[in-house]
């Protein structure tokens, strides 16, 4: 297996979105036939042959300098994001990086656990790994989720919140913009899918929603990609109906694919109210996230 189509479809498509505006050639915007740059303008840019770039586009970004990717980097105006999603592209098509990484964890260790228990009912704390499964969570975690936890996934499987996103009708009550939330997931799927081309729980995971979802093929084939790490989720809770709540993600460097994800708000708000009544209703209900599992 290598990620040559990634690749290219990835740099494709980079270069498709920039106009000659946008890259301060507005001597050659007129008579084009083709939307974007064309690749001798991306090499130029760069400061590569129209050949050398031609053979990147192919896909062939196997021992590519870091040097040469930086350049690539400023000629298609690509954010953090999509320069670090490069960089692991070019990575997984080196013969070095063919060594498989190990597996995003499906489950989390013990103490991880007792941590998320500790934490208490204060707090909604969650643990995602790079396929957006739903590995981990305290309680007022698995209440603030539960419509994910009901979405029926596979046996073995845990919960997933792309699943529930693009397969779940309920999604569209929960997330109050839907859109930007189905945006996220793809975004951040793709993100993992240049770390590890061969992971394949993702791979399934992919082919089960490009099959079953129109919304969600159009999205992949975007090839956007975004970080994660903080911002604001809106959504509609079944229970106590709208929370603007702020999130931070964490790396635990112990679990290397695992991110625990917390979620606040501030003291006196709206939102703080609903999550003490989230938290009473936990308390209070036998079963708080109920997983609907299909063969």
């Amino acid at each position: 297996m290598d990620n040559r189509d990634e690749i290219k479809d990835f740099l494709r498509t980079r270069r498709a979105r920039l106009t000659p505006e946008d890259a301060g050639l507005t001597a050659f915007a007129s008579n084009r036939r083709v939307p974007g740059l064309k690749r001798g303008e991306v090499a130029d840019l760069a400061g590569v042959s129209v050949e050398y770039y031609a053979q990147l586009e192919r896909g062939n970004l196997a021992g590519v300098s870091d040097s040469v990717l930086d350049a690539l980097g400023r000629a298609l105006q690509l954010d953090e994001a999509e320069r670090t999603h490069l960089a692991d592209l070019a990575r997984a098509a080196g013969p070095a990086t063919r060594q498989r990484r190990r597996p995003a964890p499906g489950q989390i260790r013990p103490g991880v656990q007792r941590l998320l228990d500790l934490i208490g009912d204060a707090v909604p704390v969650i643990v995602n790994n790079g396929r957006l499964d739903l590995v981990a969570a305290n309680t007022l975690g698995r209440s603030l989720f539960s419509p994910v936890y009901a979405t029926p996934h596979p046996v073995g499987s845990p919960a997933n919140h792309a699943r529930f996103t693009f397969l779940d009708d309920r999604a569209r009550d929960f997330w109050i913009d839907w859109e930007r939330a189905a945006d996220d997931s793809v975004s951040q799927l793709r993100t993992e899918a240049g770390r590890d081309p061969y992971d394949r729980a993702l791979t399934d995971l992919v082919g089960e929603l490009s099959t079953q979802s129109p919304p969600f093929r159009t999205r992949w084939a975007a090839h956007d990609v975004r970080l994660h790490r903080t911002g604001r989720k809106h959504v509609r809770h079944p229970v106590v109906g709208e929370l603007h709540l702020d999130f931070e993600v964490l790396d635990l460097p112990a679990d290397p694919g695992l991110t625990l994800i917390t979620f606040t708000s501030p003291a006196g708000s709206p939102d703080e109210d609903a999550i003490r009544m989230l938290a009473s209703w936990a308390a209070t209900t036998t079963e708080t996230a109920p997983s609907t599992r299909r063969p």
